[in-house]
Formats: C-alpha cells, sequence, structure tokens
C-alpha cells in the first residue's frame, strides 16, 4: 500500500517540493540580504525604547529590495497551500475512485478498505502537514527580522505577529490549518462522490473557515487582560471627535502599561456611568484650539475612563499551540468520520 500510494502521488509530491524548493531558493538569497540590512540598523543594538528605531528599519525595509513583495507573496502562500492540499489532494482520495468505480477493483483485493483509507489519511496527511510546516518554517526565518521589529515599530504592510493575517501564516498553526483542510477534502469526496463538487465545497468550507476563526473564536481561546485607566490631563495625548454636534468619541492615552508587541483588542472610553456617550467636545477643544493643555483638563474633568483589552506578547505561542489542537482535533473527527461512512455507508 504505500508503495502504490507514492506511486499514485509522487507527482503531486514533487510538484509541490519544487515549490518549496523554488520559493526557499528565493527566501535564502533575500533573506541573507534582509539579515545584513537589520544588523547594519541602530534597531539591531536597541535594547529600551526602541519603538523610533524600529519604525526606522521597517521604513528602510519597505523602501528597498522588494521586500514587502516576497513578504505579501510568503503569506499569501503559505494561507493557499492548505487551501489547495485539500483541493488536489484531499477532494479526489475518494471522489475519484467513486467517480470512476475504480473503488470495486481498489476495495476488494488483499487490503480492507479501512486499511487503505488509513494508509492514504497517514500518508498524505502528514505530507500535507509536512508541506506547511517547511512552508511556515522558511517563511518563519526570513520575516525574523520584520516581526522583531514589527513588536516596537509600526509601518503599512508590516504589521505585528498578532495580526490576523500574520498570525496565520507563522508557527506551527498552518500545519493545523494543512490537515484540516485534507481531511475535509476527503470526507467531501467521500460524501459528495464527484471529483469537482468536493473541489468546490473544500475551497468554500476552508475559507470560510480561515475567515470566521480570527473573528469569532481566536479571541476568545484564552481571556484576556482587561486594563481600566482613569482619564487626567496629563496622559492625553490624542483626542477623537465627529459628528455634526463636534462628540467626543474617545481618547487616546501616552502612559498606557499595555506593552509592545501585545494583541490590542478594543479600547473603550467610557463616562464615570459606564456611558460610552461622551458628550459634546468642550468649548477649550473648538476648532481654534490654541493651548492643548486647557483642551486636555477640560476633558478630564469629565471624569472618564479608558478600558484597554488585549493579549500580552508572551501569550503568542499558547495561542498557536491552542489553535493548532483545535485544528488537529477538528481533523481527528473528520478522520473519524470518514472511516464510520465508508465502513456503513459504502458496505
Amino acid at each position: 500500500m504505500l508503495w502504490l500510494t507514492w506511486r499514485q502521488f509522487r507527482v503531486q509530491a514533487a510538484a509541490v517540493a519544487a515549490l518549496e524548493a523554488a520559493f526557499g531558493v528565493l527566501l535564502l538569497i533575500t533573506g541573507l540580504k534582509l539579515a545584513s540590512l537589520y544588523h547594519g540598523s541602530s534597531f539591531a543594538a536597541c535594547h529600551h525604547g526602541c519603538g523610533q528605531a524600529a519604525g526606522d528599519f521597517l521604513n528602510q525595509v519597505a523602501s528597498s529590495g522588494g521586500y514587502h513583495r516576497i513578504y505579501t507573496l510568503g503569506a499569501a502562500l503559505v494561507y493557499l497551500l492548505p487551501a489547495v492540499l485539500g483541493l488536489f489532494w484531499g477532494a479526489p482520495l475518494i471522489a475519484r475512485e467513486l467517480d470512476s468505480g475504480t473503488f470495486r477493483l481498489a476495495w476488494n483485493q488483499t487490503v480492507t478498505r479501512e486499511r487503505w483509507l488509513a494508509v492514504k489519511l497517514g500518508v498524505l496527511g502528514l505530507a500535507s502537514m509536512a508541506a506547511a510546516g517547511v512552508m511556515s518554517l522558511l517563511l518563519g526565518w526570513w520575516a525574523s527580522p520584520i516581526d522583531h521589529a514589527a513588536t516596537s515599530g509600526s509601518v503599512a504592510g508590516f504589521e505585528d505577529r498578532f495580526f490576523p493575517v500574520v498570525f496565520g501564516v507563522r508557527g506551527i498553526v498552518p500545519i493545523g490549518y494543512a490537515a484540516f483542510a485534507f481531511t475535509l477534502g476527503v470526507l467531501a469526496g467521500l460524501l459528495i462522490r464527484r471529483t469537482i463538487p468536493a473541489m468546490a465545497v473544500t475551497l468554500a468550507v476552508v475559507a470560510a473557515v480561515q475567515i470566521a476563526f480570527p473573528l469569532a473564536v481566536r479571541p476568545h481561546l484564552i481571556s484576556p487582560v482587561r486594563q481600566r485607566t482613569v482619564v487626567t490631563a496629563a496622559a492625553i495625548r490624542q483626542i477623537n471627535g465627529n459628528g455634526p454636534g463636534n462628540e467626543l468619541t474617545g481618547i487616546g492615552l501616552g502612559n498606557s502599561d499595555v506593552p509592545d508587541g501585545a494583541w490590542l483588542i478594543s479600547s473603550r472610553t467610557t463616562t464615570a456611568s459606564g456611558s460610552a456617550t461622551l458628550g459634546a467636545m468642550p468649548s477649550a477643544c473648538g476648532p481654534t484650539m490654541r493651548d492643548f493643555s486647557a483642551c486636555a483638563t477640560a476633558i478630564a474633568d469629565k471624569h472618564l475612563t479608558v478600558t484597554v483589552v488585549y493579549q500580552p506578547p508572551n501569550r503568542y505561542w499558547p495561542y498557536q499551540l491552542i489553535e493548532t489542537a483545535v485544528y488537529l482535533a477538528v481533523t481527528a473527527l473528520l478522520a473519524w468520520a470518514c472511516f464510520w461512512f465508508i465502513r456503513r455507508r459504502l458496505s
């Protein structure tokens, strides 16, 4: 069975390996140049208060050598690879046998259908996970200087590692994505019994999950830290207002204890009674404001509170582990469903 599986999927495996090898060469060549740029910057020697140095380094990266395009291309490949494997490895695995009728020969030899499925799921599932893991490892090595700087400085296009798009292409979560997408494709092919419709369903479900999970599930995997700060005039750094009545909508504080690299989930300004309606902008903050301190004092007299909800940066790897475990648990359920259906419904 192992030899037969290799014979059947060696072309697809070679195509994925060639893609990863080509991309790996590109990352190696440009990654060495990026590392040299990093070590030559002032940020590499900075240890405290490095926001400005990090921003200067990221600006330098953004303006030289096409690094941003490689950064974007790598993220796109890591995101697309699990879906592609689910489409072209998972969905046709059983659907093609059922569609063509070859399952009557494949499942009536000395190898039982359960063993046939176990070998296919094991070999191709592990290959899918390895392919996604290698791609993520390569991109993580290449982008490590950018990731380090993004926790201290910010430039458009270079977000910190908790940013949803970045989080999904770093660490070990792509391995979970690949296992889930592949097994989902296998189950879709088993239930639908037609290759093209099974591929379409697999693509739709994988895309929906990759969009919905970061928005609806990930923020609730670990209880966040909530920080409440009473607004003082000295702490105010930013004032926001809009509307026809120039309503006060929010403020930004300069003495926040939110650490660099944290995942900021929300920031909410409320009155002493807990209302999010802050009232009209004080007259000292009008269009002709000349004294910011007077404006800040007038706002502080409103007795406002800023509540910041965030995840500390040291929870990055716990998040990676938990999310990967969730996807692997779902993968196990999908695999169990494959065995149940192939034994009960196709007997």
